[in-house]
């Protein structure tokens, strides 16, 4: 393991808005207002693409999802995330919206003595976060889950006001999917870096990395707006309908990791087990985690089964309720293979 190098782990921050206006909501807010709020968060915008739903950003550290009652931001590396909070209150605000829910989410950082306040531990996270939040968001609870991996537990905070059961309700047909990985293939890895002096965008290089990691074929039918960084790592976000998907990796030997995210749907049947599946072959990681918040029971059993055709063995499985989130269960893996 290296001394230090790039934190790979992200924290993502997800808030629930009300208001006057449902249609466009958030969408309003002028692209200047998200590069101030992003500032603060100390990364900025590299690619973007949108559709009828919601705006996607790739950032220089992970990515920005803005729809218009719903704002996710996913940064990696020492950003300060939860500085965004305050600021994006204030500017939703102006649109007419108040926060009705927040939900917090991390791993468990491979460098945490590098990472500055408020992130350098979960308490400090959560005392931050109950600072930020209305008093009206009274229904919060925090929580680490563990699991038989050191490397690998998953950390979650929620916040939500008395009209909890509005957000329940419009998100009864869908779920998030968290994945972290580490240690991955080595010659899989290697995909991830770019040629020295190639001569080509982040944009370009990106669209190389997605064809031949096999990445494009996770998801056939996404639009895909990817880049990658010189010397190495990449990053992608995938639009399908109303859905995202989102794909980070850093891929330095003795500290490589990369991250998978996506909404699915209730109805998707078997579709989630075989996305994992594709995803774990891409990276061959040898130690995994799988985060599902708001999912069925179906559901786990699907993620754990798929996860095992491919030589991943489950190592642990926790679960919890949260307010406004629903059951969160958070499963490791490890690879079968020497």
């Amino acid at each position: 393991m290296a001394v230090s190098g790039f934190e790979g782990f992200e924290k993502r921050l997800e808030l629930h808005f009300s208001g006057d206006d449902p249609v466009f909501g958030l969408r309003l807010l002028p692209f200047e207002s998200l590069e101030e709020v992003l500032h603060a968060v100390q990364c900025t915008v590299v690619s973007a693409v949108g559709n009828h739903f919601f705006d996607s950003y790739v950032l220089s550290e992970s990515s920005l999802f803005v729809y218009p009652t719903k704002i996710i931001i996913k940064t990696c590396g020492t950003t300060q995330l939860l500085k965004s909070v305050r600021p994006l209150i204030i500017k939703a605000r102006d649109l007419g919206l108040s926060l009705c829910a927040c939900r917090y989410t991390r791993g468990s950082f491979i460098f945490p003595e590098s990472q500055p306040f408020p992130h350098a531990s979960f308490v400090d996270e959560v005392t931050y976060l109950e600072d930020s939040l209305p008093n009206r968001l009274c229904f919060r609870k925090a929580i680490v889950m563990p699991s038989k991996l050191p490397s690998h537990s998953w950390h979650v905070f929620t916040a939500s006001d008395d009209d909890v059961v509005s957000i329940d309700a419009s998100d009864l047909d869908s779920y998030t999917v968290e994945v972290c990985m580490t240690e991955l293939d080595r010659v899989l890895a290697r995909k991830f870096f770019r040629r020295p002096k190639d001569g080509k965008s982040g944009d370009s290089a990106g669209k190389e990395m997605t064809e031949i990691t096999g990445i494009g074929a996770i998801n056939p039918n996404a639009l895909i707006c990817d880049f990658a960084f010189d010397p190495c790592g990449y990053s992608m976000n995938g639009i399908d309908g109303d859905r995202y998907s989102t794909i980070h990796v850093t891929p330095e030997d003795g500290f490589s990791y990369a991250s998978f995210e996506c909404v699915a749907g209730t109805g998707d049947g078997d579709d989630i087990g075989e996305t994992l599946k594709r995803v774990s072959l891409v990276f061959r990681p040898a130690k995994m985690s799988v985060s599902t918040t708001g999912a069925g029971r179906e559901v786990w059993g699907r993620v754990k089964s798929a996860l095992e055709q491919v030589g991943m063995k489950c190592r642990s499985c926790s679960a919890d309720e949260f307010p406004a989130a629903g059951r969160v269960v958070f499963r490791t893996f490890t690879s079968r293979r020497k």
